[in-house]
């Protein structure tokens, strides 16, 4: 049963002016980089639904909702945060994202794909229940694996977030929720500049040094994460896929290459073969080096097709 790529054309058309790093032209070098490495045919293509409304209240505040779409403007520019802003896209764009990941839920959920990726923008990680900020307005992976528990009747669910920035929005979604175990690697310190003293039963962080590459990560990965993911047993795993810690990634200073994301991959998927059925889906967090997140996020989608 094939890979499920989900992704929809207003990806395409949201954007935050010409100098901002998180553009449409991340998600043209993914499919340009699947095309040149013979894996797109492989792939389920569906286009992602609006989210419905009732979907995001289970993450996010109604008047936090309410906010988000009375500030989409008919033109230019609206900023939310300093480095997050809408355009008359946006709105649509975002609400397809969160849609997305629900699609993705119910395709793997119902035997219909082995596991998905949704190739979405605008990311989601940093959005609080309340919040938006760090290029993000509706967490889109919160959506997903609230969707999970509440439509599916799942009783655990993990979240694997190895962006370079911590997931602190799914942090403040599921902090008080012992069902959604929350894995964060992130270089720290460094934005958002939170999550290395929070931890809990199941929020496990884990704050690495400016320079972290491949070894050092996959020692903490396999030291702190892998054995709490396999206490927790979860039903479903998920992934917050942020490429932004590429070592040719300027956003940030780690060292990590394609390998690691492919082993990153393995080991996420080990946990879901062994408690989950093989139930796994990712989503696009960061990675702005194009030709880098390229090549990073079809080494990750190839793992998980297992071609």
């Amino acid at each position: 049963m094939p890979t499920a790529y989900i992704t929809h054309p207003s990806f395409l058309l949201h954007t935050m002016g010409d100098w901002h790093p998180e553009s449409p032209e991340r998600l043209r070098a993914i499919e340009d980089r699947l095309h040149a490495a013979r894996l797109f045919d492989c792939l389920t293509h569906l286009e992602a639904p609006p989210v419905r409304r009732s979907q995001l209240l289970r993450v996010h505040d109604a008047a936090y909702i309410d906010f988000v779409e009375a500030s989409s403007p008919s033109e230019g520019f609206r900023a939310l945060d300093p480095d997050t802003s809408m355009n008359p896209h946006t709105l649509e764009a975002a609400r397809h994202a969160a849609g997305g990941a629900v699609m993705a839920v119910d395709r793997v959920m119902r035997g219909e794909a082995a596991n998905a990726f949704v190739a979405c923008r605008p990311p989601g990680h940093h959005a609080t229940r309340n919040r938006a900020m760090g290029f993000c307005f509706f967490n889109n992976v919160a959506v997903a694996a609230a969707h999970a528990l509440e439509a599916h009747g799942l009783e655990r669910v993990a979240i694997v977030d190895f962006d370079v920035h911590h997931g602190n929005g799914t942090e403040d979604i599921f902090k008080d929720d012992p069902r959604v175990m929350l894995c964060s690697t992130f270089q720290h310190p460094y934005y958002p500049f939170c999550g290395a003293d929070t931890a809990s039963e199941h929020i496990v962080n884990v704050p690495l040094p400016a320079g972290t590459a491949g070894a050092a990560y996959r020692e903490a990965f396999s030291a702190r994460i892998m054995p709490r993911l396999e206490t927790h047993r979860p039903q479903m795993l998920f992934c917050s896929a942020g490429f932004d810690g590429h070592r040719e990634d300027e956003m940030a200073q780690f060292g990590l290459v394609e390998a690691d994301y492919i082993w990153i991959t393995e080991q996420v998927m080990d946990i879901a073969e062994r408690h989950a059925e093989g139930r796994a889906v990712s989503l696009l967090e960061g990675g702005y080096d194009l030709s880098a997140l390229g090549r990073s996020a079809a080494a990750h989608i190839k793992t998980l097709a297992a071609l």
